[in-house]
């Protein structure tokens, strides 16, 4: 057989080997593993092959189209072998990041998947060197007292801090999360610091260019070249619209950070994934899904297309508001994912207040307007602004008026958590368990897990610490609930969690303008105010009142005209005893397709397994026999063996993909 000859054949043998192990693999196949597959098992097994058998037999080769046994047995182990290498692949491959998970995914070459393969396992290896080089894997073990907090938080903040990029604003975000960590924690991670430099002049043209298909002198007249900030996500300037000359700031999107972030925030959440499994204590405190609600937002925070329409939807719902609250408009037409170009408005940060000298509004009425501001957002509309730190909101030293900035991220609130957060406001202004645990009910998820009795006493001695203080201590009284929240084995809907921590930060912004500030007490104030505004409005709207009556009444009374007639029915069902209460677990697709899918599992793997007891038992069989029967019995057995081996790899696969969707 020629060189030539042999590395046809071996060709031809590999395409076959591809596409019946793809076959028998199933669906959702990986192109570059699958090929990768072929290419080892056919390298290994055609080395194993020609050492242990063809340079033995230098005459060896097919006659009259016969095919050896042995060349029935290389071509078997090719296939075996690469369905194996497939599984290997598939168990150590990092789970694609999707929509449906928050995590990222997106079509590569084969060449950059392997490339990109690399750097992540590189990247992930050196993020996890990290953390254990700083001790985070023993003092999470023995995470119990103040000490040991301590040590775990400076070795959490050292791990984030030297994995630099995306780590350390995930160590910015969770520094703000006092509901959830006690102040050890706050204090040792509000040191991360970002460094970042700003874009180049030249890059901010390149980048407006490209968006606006034109030169920057075609849409603007003026574009100050220095940043008002700049920040990692991007940068903002003032510019001067050329053709309207209205005054405008461009938020500019930073070239390739989505590519960073999808690379580092698959690595977070690796990590956050691996730190769960190793510490009971990340787990209570859910670390894994703050970092999956982290990787959620930054990638709300990197499309600016959605937050123009959160600009824009609270925008519309403070129309009406008689408060001196002001949410810059957004120019739709020049806006995109990349680019944001929106209304300059006129003032200074709140942190720097304290620098003018003679304020021309009342500060207890500016933190007021504020307050209540958000407090009309969150409890009458469900939609909020959820960052309010202090460079979120300027006000205009000579009007007064307040404008809030910054809409990457905003809350929303169904309408039974804005009727729980305000029991919540008031049950904590009042000091009344009972309330609070009303409030609660409403806010928590596992609300049937609930033993009321001992949530109210632990309730109660939170509310005892606060009672008889001029000023509740906000972050302290709300990081107190969710520690009761998280040992009572409950937990709040991700949204409550939100609205929470801005109520937090707020605070935190309030005391700027006015230490003495209550939150509670205004928002107790402003929940009666409102109730009392809702029972007067019949009289003070009584138009506006009138049609709202309508459009209920329209909607209402068709259904109620169907009342009598399905009573009636009724009656006659229960009289015919027809009326029988009935389940069936396969009337949902989803619970039929799961049970269906797990039954031909179980089959496949029953087939398997018998193919695999009746060879053993043939080959054991075919010992005791010296006739030549014993060969087909031998072969019959090893063709068993086999099909097992094939089965069980195929629900191998399956089942490691079946856990990936689940995760």
């Amino acid at each position: 057989m020629s060189t030539i000859s042999a590395l046809l054949q071996i060709l031809i043998v590999s395409i076959i080997i591809f596409f019946i192990s793809g076959r028998l693999i199933g669906s959702n196949v990986n192109l570059f593993r699958r090929v990768l597959s072929v290419i080892i098992s056919v390298s290994f097994t055609t080395f194993v092959f020609w050492y242990t058998f063809v340079r033995e037999n230098a005459q060896y080769h097919t006659e009259d189209g016969v095919v050896s046994v042995a060349t029935l047995l290389w071509i078997g182990s090719m296939l075996l072998i690469s369905m194996l290498i497939y599984l290997f692949f598939e168990l150590f491959d990092p789970i694609a990041l999707d929509e449906n998970t928050g995590r990222y995914s997106e079509k590569k070459t084969i060449f950059r998947k392997a490339l990109n393969y690399w750097r992540y396992q590189k990247r992930l290896r050196t993020v996890l060197k990290v953390a254990v080089t700083n001790g985070i894997t023993r003092t999470v073990k023995y995470a119990r007292s103040r000490d040991t907090d301590r040590q775990l938080a400076i070795a959490l903040r050292s791990t984030l801090e030297e994995s630099g990029g995306i780590f350390i604003k995930f160590g910015q975000v969770l520094s703000t999360r006092k509901e959830l960590f006690s102040p050890i924690f706050i204090e040792e991670l509000k040191k991360l610091q970002q460094k970042v430099s700003p874009m180049t002049f030249d890059e901010v043209k390149r980048i407006l260019k490209e968006n606006f298909s034109c030169e920057i002198d075609e849409v603007f007249s003026f574009f100050d070249e220095k940043p008002l900030a700049a920040a990692s996500i991007g940068q903002v300037h003032r510019a001067v619209l050329k053709n309207s000359h209205e005054e405008v700031v461009v938020k500019i999107l930073r070239p390739q950070v989505k590519t960073i972030m999808r690379e580092d925030l698959s690595i977070l959440l690796e990590f956050a994934d691996w730190i769960t499994t190793k510490s009971q204590w990340a787990e209570s405190f859910g670390f894994k899904s703050l970092a999956e609600g982290f990787a959620n937002s930054m990638k709300e925070e990197t499309d600016f297309e959605i937050e123009a329409r959160n600009m824009i939807q609270i925008r519309n719902i403070l129309k009406r508001s008689k408060l001196n609250v002001k949410i810059p408009q957004v120019y739709e037409e020049l806006s995109n994912e990349n680019i944001l170009v929106m209304e300059y408005v006129k003032g200074v940060s709140i942190s720097d207040l304290d620098k003018i000298e003679d304020l021309s509004f009342d500060r207890k009425e500016l933190a007021r307007t504020i307050v209540y501001s958000y407090l009309e957002q969150a409890l009458i509309s469900g939609i909020f602004h959820a960052d309010p730190h202090p460079g979120n909101i300027s006000v205009n030293p000579e009007t007064g008026e307040v404008a809030i900035l910054d809409f990457g991220a905003v809350c929303r609130l169904s309408g039974q958590q804005q009727e729980g957060l305000k029991l919540f406001f008031m049950g904590i202004q009042q000091g009344d368990s009972s309330l609070l645990y009303d409030a609660i009910s409403l806010l928590i998820k596992n609300k049937n897990e609930i033993n009321r009795q001992e949530l109210e006493q632990a309730i109660g001695q939170i509310l005892l610490k606060i009672t008889y203080v001029n000023k509740v201590p906000t972050d302290e009284t709300i990081y107190s609930i969710f520690t009761v929240i998280r040992e009572s084995g409950l937990q709040f809907y991700s949204s409550v969690s939100l609205a929470l921590r801005v109520i937090i930060t707020l605070d935190g912004t309030i005391n700027m303008i006015d230490p003495t500030f209550n939150i509670f007490e205004e928002a107790k104030k402003f929940t009666n105010d409102y109730m009392k505004s809702s029972l007067r409005k019949p009289i003070t709207e009584p138009i506006e009142t009138m049609e709202k009556m309508q459009e209920e009444l329209a909607i209402l009374i068709p259904n109620l005209r169907k009342i009598p007639r399905r009573i009636d029915q009724l009656i006659r069902k229960v009289e015919d005893g027809k009326v029988i209460l009935h389940h069936d677990i396969f009337s949902d697709k989803t619970n039929s397709k799961f049970v269906t899918q797990l039954f031909s599992k179980f089959v496949l793997l029953m087939v398997g397994i018998t193919f695999g007891i009746i060879s053993t038992a043939l080959l054991a069989i075919s010992q005791f026999i010296e006739t030549a029967y014993a060969i087909y019995l031998n072969t019959a057995a090893y063709l068993g063996l086999f099909l097992c081996s094939i089965l069980l790899v195929r629900l191998s696969i399956q089942a490691i993909r079946d856990m990936k969707r689940r995760d």
